[in-house]
Formats: structure tokens, C-alpha cells, sequence
């Protein structure tokens, strides 16, 4: 395996806790899409894949939940059947507004992580199957959207993963080889889209799926980024 010069992160599950962010705005926005109706939100969060707070635990994505991975347009038809009066463009562009102020939850640290790679000479880039803008957002909500060489998401013409589009656009962008990039993420689709662009594929525990989950899919698989500069350097010895 040639040095990595390149790492693509998925944004949610890999650069944020994916459960911690998406769990209790995905409670508020089903109950606002049923005018708080909790019968009709929870309904709306079965076709998700996502288990409302009972007894006192906290509301949890299941591992197969098409928000995990999938692109605002995948999400929306799977609640539309169940949401009278909205249009497919009506609830994805609201869905995206009502995901630009999320609150964030880093899986670590992201800064003196993120800037100890660029530090290492590593171009870092951001594959997403969220779209561009509210992905912009969040990074620069993090503090840390100046250290990416790169932004991608479903909608910037790179198409979306498990499809390569957004990886090989970094490789080209950055000059870089794909087999000298690693591609970091929290789903099988993060990992299958890694394989399809013939990079590595680095799996994360920070999203629902489990390690017996990513284990078929991935190269490598770690807690969190928080490991990445130790994996780094193991590779690049």
C-alpha cells in the first residue's frame, strides 16, 4: 500500500456522534412533521428507522435507518407517503434548512486533530450524502471548514455513495493517487464506495452500525478518528 497523502471523511457517524446529533433533532423535526401528533411522529420514525425515547432512554437509529447514509431524497420519499399536502421538494428543502443549525456533537476533538494532519502534509477532504450547503455549515459550526481542501455532497455533481463520483473528484482535485487515500466513514456505504474508487477503506464506530457490521466491508476498522494519527503513521512507516 502506497503512503497515505489523503484522507475523505464522511461527515455524520465519522466526524460527528452520530446518535448525540441526530437523535433529539430527529425527535423535534417527526413531531413537527406530525403537528405534534406523537402517534403520527413515531409512525413517521418507523418508516426512518428511528425508535423514539421510551422509559427514559434516549430516541436511537436503528442500524438499517436510511438516514444513516442515504441522500435527503432517499429520506424523504420513505416519509412522504405518510405526510399530506408536501411535495418531494418542499420536505428536502426544509429538511436541509432545519439541518443547518443541528447541534453538533464532535466524535473528538476536530481541530487539533484535523490540523495535526494538515500538519503532515495529509490534504483532507468531505464526502457526504448530505447536501453541500448544510454540510458547509456544519463545518464551519465545528471551527473547522478551513482545513478542508475539499467539500462534497450528493447534490455537487459527483453523484452520491456507494458510488465513487465524490472520492475520485477529491483524488483529481487534490492530484493524488486513489490507492494514496483513505476513506473514513461509519456505513457500508462509506466503506463500498472506498473499494469501488480503489482507496482504503477506514471504518469508524461512531454511527449505530457495530464493528460485526463494518468488519466485512472495511480494511481497517477504529474507535473514532480519535486513532487516525497512530493508524497514520503505522501505514505510512
Amino acid at each position: 500500500m502506497p503512503p497515505i497523502k489523503g484522507i475523505l471523511f464522511d461527515k455524520d457517524g465519522t466526524l460527528f456522534d452520530f446518535t448525540a446529533t441526530w437523535g433529539n433533532w430527529a425527535h423535534d423535526v417527526l413531531m413537527e412533521l406530525a403537528e405534534g401528533r406523537v402517534e403520527g411522529a413515531v409512525r413517521l420514525g418507523a418508516a426512518i428507522g428511528y425508535v423514539f425515547p421510551q422509559s427514559g432512554q434516549p430516541g436511537f437509529f436503528l442500524p438499517h435507518s436510511p438516514v444513516i447514509a442515504s441522500t435527503s431524497e432517499v429520506i424523504a420519499a420513505y416519509l412522504l407517503p405518510y405526510l399530506r399536502g408536501w411535495t418531494a421538494d418542499r420536505l428536502i428543502g426544509w429538511m436541509n434548512i432545519r439541518a443547518e443549525d443541528v447541534p453538533l456533537v464532535q466524535a473528538v476533538p476536530l481541530r487539533p486533530l484535523l490540523a495535526g494532519l494538515r500538519a503532515q502534509g495529509v490534504r483532507l477532504g468531505l464526502a457526504t450524502n448530505d447536501s453541500e450547503t448544510p454540510a458547509r455549515r456544519h463545518l464551519a459550526q465545528a471551527g473547522v471548514a478551513d482545513l478542508f481542501d475539499f467539500v462534497a455532497g450528493y447534490d455537487s455533481g459527483h453523484g452520491a455513495k456507494p458510488e465513487p463520483g465524490q472520492l475520485l473528484a477529491f483524488a483529481k482535485a487534490m492530484d493524488i493517487s486513489p490507492a494514496a487515500v483513505a476513506m473514513v466513514g461509519d456505513s457500508r456505504h462509506d466503506l463500498a464506495a472506498g473499494h469501488a474508487a480503489g482507496m482504503v477503506a477506514l471504518g469508524v464506530l461512531t454511527g449505530p452500525a457495530t464493528a460485526e457490521d463494518l468488519t466485512p466491508f472495511a480494511d481497517f476498522i477504529l474507535p473514532d478518528i480519535g486513532t487516525l494519527p497512530e493508524w497514520l503513521a503505522a501505514q505510512n512507516r
